[in-house]
């Protein structure tokens, strides 16, 4: 069956249930949802059903594959086909459309014609006219992953329900022991749906809110054809201590007043296990940041900062000792750090 032919008259939009502004990814959930409903193992012996398996199936075939999507828009903005192709004054259609137009002269749309006449370049390969199978449809799913393990990066495995080879055919559509057929586990289409897992590398250093493209990881493509993509996107939970700021690590470090005042060294932890000693001099102001070289997060081929910010920490409470030391302080401190505002 030459699918082009079935675009005047199909509306794969409506057998999706979808708008035809639908997104690659609303496209997939609606075809999910359907082909769970009318998958043929789930209704056995209903042809009705089987039947509405294989009408979703041959609309999401086009409308997952980008090309074949613009193509079958193309075609559907000329209206439903009649006993010809509307335009070409075939039979049943108006006369005079196109006049002598050839289809070669019909750039993209001509090769669709071309497929469908005869003639052309078409979706087809050498060997008879064969035509291609159809691109699987890219997936999407979702990962949460802990901060160190985003830092560092990692292997993980995924489980996915989706379409997966039809293992009784092998993926052509059709049983390996027999002429092309119609192949029961898969109503013909080569894929079943079924849960798979995938295993997924995840690099070093990424961030929320990233998507990661695994190429040829997603839904196989009907009878053999190449499988779409799997596109991960990656949520981070928060580090209770650390914060990131592109690839610097940041962290906010609480300081006393006198070491603030005087000077101190201190010591602070980094994400790596080791800790560092930061020198902390005389008269550092609350909220001074300091860079602690590549002790940040490492992706390729970078290597970020720590970023550490002193805060000066105000006691909620006193002990006496602390209360005179600080009365003493204040009765010696002769300039106000608010003369400059002129009160």
């Amino acid at each position: 069956m030459a699918p082009q032919r079935e675009w005047f008259e199909k509306d794969y939009y409506k057998a999706l249930g979808v708008a035809a502004t639908a997104s690659p990814t609303e496209l997939t959930q609606a075809y999910r949802k359907l082909a769970r409903k009318f998958h043929p193992d789930a209704n056995p012996d209903d042809a009705s059903a089987e039947d509405a398996f294989k009408e979703i199936s041959a609309a999401y075939d086009v409308l997952s594959d980008e090309a074949r999507r613009k193509e079958y828009d193309e075609v559907r903005t000329m209206g439903p086909r009649q006993s010809g192709p509307r335009g070409f004054g075939g039979p049943g259609g108006p006369g005079g459309g196109f006049g002598n137009v050839r289809i070669e002269d019909l750039g993209d749309l001509g090769d669709i014609f071309g497929g469908m006449f005869g003639g052309g370049r078409g979706r087809r390969g050498g060997g008879g006219g064969r035509a291609v199978p159809p691109r699987g449809g890219d997936l999407e799913t979702e990962i949460t992953l802990a901060f160190s393990d985003a830092v560092a990066g990692l292997t993980t495995t995924l489980h996915l329900l989706g379409d997966a080879p039809c293992e009784t055919c092998h993926g052509s559509g059709a049983k390996p022991d027999t002429s092309p057929t119609t192949c029961p586990t898969c109503a013909g289409r080569g894929v079943i749906m079924r849960d798979r897992e995938v295993a997924v590398r995840i690099p070093a250093g990424v961030a929320g809110g990233k998507r990661i493209r695994l190429k040829g990881r997603g839904a196989p493509g009907p009878n053999g054809g190449q499988a779409g993509d799997l596109h991960v996107l990656v949520h981070v939970t928060p580090h209770p201590i650390f914060g990131r700021d592109g690839d610097h690590l940041t962290l906010t470090a609480p300081i006393t007043f006198a070491e603030a005042a005087l000077g101190a060294a201190i010591t602070v932890p980094t994400l790596d296990g080791d800790p560092v000693t930061l020198k902390i001099p005389a008269g550092t102001r609350s909220g001074r940041t300091f860079r602690v070289r590549n002790r940040g997060i490492q992706t390729s081929p970078a290597h970020g900062d720590l970023l550490v910010t002193v805060e000066v920490n105000v006691p909620s409470s006193l002990t006496d000792d602390e209360r005179h030391a600080i009365e003493a302080l204040a009765a010696a401190t002769l300039q106000s750090p608010r003369s400059h505002l002129g009160v």
